[in-house]
């Protein structure tokens, strides 16, 4: 049945198997070869027809005309024809893509030996490695490429070309890249780095350098911060940071390459070649501040600060510039052979039309100071000390620093600095010798305090002493009211007794003129009396009269006599005495009658006028001569 079938149908089941198999068909019966639109078709032939050349030519791997092998020419995509798979092997692979960012190194798997001496092939004009053939014609070379492949799609043969993808060449911001060349001629005789060559774009046209007689080794040239197409087969790139020179500083460029120039200094100077700008050594104009795309290979950059610039002589401190980072505390000795440190300062300026002149005589600031500062600094002050005591010199320090400054200033000059201060800071002595002027000094001031503490004692004394005063100064006063009051009674007194014995004087007169006139009255009015009784009356009359005249007169007389008399005994008294001392004596009498006690029993204390402790007691004799008489007076009462 199923043979019957065939036999019936067979037509059909050939058209169904055509259509399934159209393909396969196609490419055995006629040699068809599609290659689709994102794929390159790459040539094997596996042998070779009668009349083709049979075998390639020594030393290539890819056949240029028709040679049996890896063929230079590729399929694009497209439809193809004769190309039968028992003659030809066709491989399909994608396109060769570099992405953004990127860029593709080539290497050359077949073409022309590189000539002795190169390492890279030069470039070819072969539509960047898409026609092989022209590229193997043009005499293209084996290995790696200076060109490259930038961003894009390429038809590739992978027979003949390897590519690698690498990244691009960034150069960051503030950043140099210094740039050394792997191919090229030879450096010249004495030279470090290349020459300066132009129109390479950076090195991104690498055969335009070659062309253009670029050296291999150190270029002189920098890379500015950006990304660039570089070849790091060509070119390998460093990067590093841009020269920073700070405000306050300038930058002195002594350079390694470049022709020698001629030296600017004169005759006068001769530590060294200062030259124009472009030229080998230091050159005569330095940078101001701000960053600079400085190839630290081929030449230095030395920052001079062109402002004050403080230098510490101190174990303990060091400035931000860090120069005086290996300074330290000076030791000297002292003309009596003891040893003590100081701390100096030093602050110096150099100019910065003088900054070449200072680095090329010393190469850096470093130098300067481990030359010329340092020395010069440390040597004058232990001389200075070896010609004086630990004493005086510190006592004279100020003499000193100015005679420091001045020695200073002359010598740094020579040097083309100038010295703008010299400061002495922290002297420390021996400690025995600081012992014993402490000790000295100690006991200087303490006898200054036992001085002082005397001194205010005796104020104390006399403070008190003014204080008892003060409070006994009642007692004086009222003693001495009561002399007063005494003296004026006493007065009154003698007045009184004065009046007293006139008045007295006259009413007796009056009285007896009275008893005068009374007894005439009498008389005239008993004249018719007796005489003899008359008589009687007058001469009693008289009597009377007299008796009582003589005892007014005598009671006068007695109480003058006693104010006379006492008169006379102050009299006396004060010319005995002295107005003073009576004066004394009767304030005394004044307060011994009122048993009022002002001059204590003992006495302490001096003052110093005359009267002391003499006048305290004269006062205790005088009291006890009033309170004798007082005694006296009490029993004679």
């Amino acid at each position: 049945m199923f043979l019957s079938f065939l036999a019936s149908w067979w037509w059909l089941i050939l058209g169904l198997l055509c259509i399934v198999l159209y393909k396969f068909v196609l490419r055995v019966f006629f040699g068809m070869v599609i290659v689709p639109e994102d794929k390159i078709g790459l040539v094997t032939k596996k042998f070779v027809l009668i009349g083709e050349f049979k075998e390639l030519p020594d030393g290539r791997i890819i056949a240029t005309r028709g040679e049996a092998g890896f063929q230079a020419r590729t399929l694009a995509p497209g439809l193809y024809w004769w190309m039968w798979p028992w003659q030809f092997g066709v491989e399909m692979i994608p396109f060769t893509v570099i992405p953004e960012g990127k860029i593709g190194l080539v290497l050359s798997n077949d073409g022309n030996e590189l000539p002795t001496g190169n390492i890279l092939a030069r470039k070819i004009e072969c539509d960047n490695f898409q026609d092989t053939e022209k590229f193997l014609a043009n005499g293209g070379q084996k290995g790696r490429q200076t060109a490259i492949l930038t961003p894009g799609t390429y038809r590739m043969n992978a027979y003949a070309f390897t590519v690698h993808v690498v990244e691009m060449t960034h150069i960051g911001e503030n950043k140099v890249g210094i740039v050394t060349a792997l191919d090229g001629e030879p450096i010249p005789a004495g030279q470090i780095a290349g020459k300066q060559i132009e129109g390479h774009n950076n090195f991104q046209n690498f055969d335009a350098f070659l062309g253009n007689g670029g050296n291999r080794g150190l270029q002189p040239q920098v890379i500015l911060a950006g990304s660039y197409y570089i070849n790091p087969w060509a070119v390998q790139i460093e990067e590093t940071y841009m020269t920073d020179v700070p405000i306050g500083h300038v930058g002195v460029v002594i350079s390694y390459i470049g022709e020698d120039g001629k030296d600017l200094t004169g005759d006068t100077f001769k530590h060294g070649n200062i030259v124009t700008k472009g030229f080998r050594g230091v050159w005569m104009e330095p940078m101001g501040p701000g960053k600079y795309p400085v190839n630290k290979y081929t030449m230095r950059v030395e920052l001079v600060p062109t402002t004050n610039l403080v230098l510490n002589w101190a174990n303990a401190r060091s400035e931000s510039h860090e120069l005086d980072k290996n300074l330290s505390t000076i030791t000297v000795r002292s003309k009596d052979g003891f040893p003590f440190n100081l701390d100096v300062a030093q602050i110096i300026h150099i100019p910065a039309n003088e900054a070449p002149k200072v680095i090329a005589r010393f190469g850096s600031m470093n130098n300067l100071v481990s030359q010329v500062l340092e020395p010069t600094i440390g040597n004058y002050f232990r001389n200075s000390a070896q010609d004086s005591d630990v004493i005086s010199f510190l006592s004279t320090r100020k003499e000193r620093q100015e005679s420091a400054k001045t020695h200073i200033r002359v010598v740094l000059e020579e040097y083309n600095v100038n010295a703008v201060d010299t400061l002495i800071g922290d002297i420390v002595p021996p400690d025995a010798l600081m012992k014993t002027l402490t000790d000295r000094k100690i006991a200087q001031e303490e006898e200054k305090t036992y001085e002082t503490q005397r001194m205010a004692q005796e104020k104390r004394q006399g403070m008190e002493r003014e204080t008892a005063l003060a409070e006994m100064q009642k007692d004086i006063v009222s003693a001495q009211q009561s002399v007063l009051i005494s003296q004026r009674t006493a007065e009154a007194a003698v007045k009184k007794s004065e009046g007293e014995a006139t008045s007295l004087k006259l009413q007796v007169g009056a009285e007896a003129e009275a008893t005068k006139m009374r007894a005439s009255a009498e008389a005239e009015a008993t004249r018719a009396k007796a005489s003899a009784q008359a008589e009687a009356t007058k001469l009693n009359a008289s009597a009377d009269a007299e008796r009582i005249s003589k005892t007014g007169n005598a009671e006068a007389e007695k109480i003058l006599a006693i104010g006379k008399s006492t008169a006379e005994a102050y009299e006396l008294q004060v010319s005995a005495m002295g107005g003073e001392n009576f004066t004394r004596y009767k304030i005394m009498e004044e307060i011994g009658k009122g048993k009022v006690k002002i001059i204590p029993d003992i006495t302490i204390g001096q003052t110093n006028g005359s009267e002391g402790p003499i006048s305290g007691l004269l006062g205790m004799q005088l009291l006890e001569l009033v309170q004798n008489k007082e005694n006296k007076d009490k029993k004679s009462e």
